[in-house]
């Protein structure tokens, strides 16, 4: 009997078709979004050289590759116009199926602390508004995806998360301003949205960029290969919390970061646009919209007045790359700690540019007063802006943070006002004006808005 058993095992093992179930990244998960009227990429794991059929809910398509020799698959499925929830049904000898798949919009989340910090807040640290936005989370039309922090040499593809469904106790974890961001989308498109959030408070840019992107730059150290995995390593990032899910369809991507790179500012714009165009090469979907916020002013105990210098690094990005969009936040910073707890006004700022940009709605003001011109009037110096249509305010508010030099090159603080669609700028130590600065420095908060609310970016008309 015993030799007629592993007779039948072996005769099974010979002859019987074998079987195995597909696996998925995170990324692809019940509850997920998916970009609407988009062929986006799905991608997964089976045995080696296995058919696999997909089946698609929201049309009953049915799609079938091959897998490679390592079981790896890839193949592209076409997504409608918003709608859900769907079923997808993964089948190669057995079924996997997603349910409660919505299709709509996903963007994209990143960055560092400020970025990273969730709705509940840090110790010690608020985020106003917190226990309202948690006590109406539900929001049928939003979905989370949370990318836990990790670091890595080499790069992973594997996560230890899925999507969820916006309740209190999972916004609370996730980031305030992508939670708001995706929140306030929702309800102005009237789709779902899917907000990933991939964050690690503290870390340097170059820790999410790979070798090569950063082959142009000298100016930040290159540990050995033997050192002590570090956050602010160069890779470690990218490759932990970017590279499993690059390639996962994203209508575009909200970054907030800069803070750790105080230090070397001078190349940040240039690093801002190699990551960038790292990113893009990688999702392979197109040049999506690339929305970040420029830091906010801050009493930084080393390397001090490097802040302004980031300030324009971060303003210079945008010509750098194609499809970018700066929120300035020199008004909604905080003395107290390097996390302004005014999350809301950041996810709007954010959200004007989106709309605006990238969804084409018209009549939404989504930049401030950009310095043009100065013209020197016996002692007072005359600056001139873009983007103004309908002038200038400070709203009842007298003129912060505006400094004037003269040929001796030392800047006093000065008086402004507000003239017609200019700034008067004047001190009684400078008789003659050769130069104007405006929040430039780390702790200067400003209060120039044009009409439709939104700030002027720190600046100078220097270059000294």
């Amino acid at each position: 009997m015993r030799t007629f058993f592993l007779a039948l095992i072996f005769l099974c093992a010979g002859f019987c078709p074998a079987r195995a179930s597909v696996t998925l990244p995170a990324v692809f998960s019940d509850h997920m979004v998916l970009q609407q009227q988009a062929n986006v990429l799905i991608w997964g794991k089976t045995r080696a050289n296995a058919t696999v059929r997909i089946q698609t809910g929201w049309n009953g398509r049915r799609y079938k590759t091959r897998a490679a020799d390592d079981g790896s698959f890839r193949l592209r499925v076409s997504t409608p116009a918003a709608g859900g929830p769907f079923r997808m049904v993964f089948d190669d000898g057995e079924r996997v199926v997603l349910d409660d798949i919505l299709i709509g919009e996903v963007w994209l989340c990143s960055g560092q602390s400020n970025m990273e910090m969730p709705v509940k807040g840090f110790a010690n640290q608020p985020v106003v508004g917190s226990n309202d936005l948690l006590t109406a989370a539900a929001e049928p039309g939003v979905r989370l995806f949370r990318v836990e922090k990790n670091m890595s040499k080499t790069p992973l593809t594997q996560l230890n998360t899925s999507w969820q469904l916006p309740a209190a106790a999972s916004v609370k974890e996730f980031s305030a301003i992508g939670y708001q961001f995706a929140r306030m989308l929702q309800r102005t498109l009237g789709v779902p949205v899917g907000i990933i959030s991939s964050a690690y408070g503290g870390t340097d840019i170059e820790a999410w960029m790979d070798q090569a992107a950063l082959a142009p730059f000298k100016d930040f150290p290159v540990p050995a290969d033997s050192a002590k995995i570090n956050k602010n390593h160069t890779g470690v990032l990218y490759n932990a919390m970017i590279n499993p899910i690059a390639g996962f369809h994203i209508r575009g991507v909200l970054w907030y970061q800069g803070e750790n790179n105080r230090v070397n500012p001078a190349t940040y714009d240039r690093k801002m646009a190699a990551m960038v165009s790292l990113w893009r090469r990688i999702w392979d979907c197109g040049e999506w919209p690339f929305y970040y916020v420029q830091i906010a002013p801050n009493k930084y105990k080393n390397h001090k007045e490097q802040i302004p210098l980031l300030y324009e690094a971060q303003q210079r990005a945008m010509s750098l790359i194609p499809n970018a969009g700066m929120a300035v936040s020199v008004d909604a910073g905080s003395m107290t700690t390097i996390h302004p707890p005014d999350k809301t006004i950041i996810s709007k700022r954010l959200l004007y540019w989106a709309l605006a940009r990238t969804y084409g709605r018209e009549g939404i003001a989504y930049q401030g007063p950009v310095y043009r011109d100065m013209k020197v009037n016996g002692a007072q110096a005359v600056l001139a802006f873009d983007n103004i249509p309908l002038g200038l305010t400070a709203y009842d508010q007298k003129l912060l943070s505006f400094e004037v030099a003269g040929h001796d090159r030392v800047f006093y603080p000065a008086e402004a006002r507000i003239s017609g669609k200019t700034i008067v700028v004047q001190s009684e130590q400078v008789k003659l004006p050769q130069a104007v600065r405006y929040a430039f420095k780390d702790t200067s908060a400003g209060n120039l808005y044009n009409t439709e609310g939104l700030p002027a970016a720190p600046f100078r008309t220097d270059n000294w």
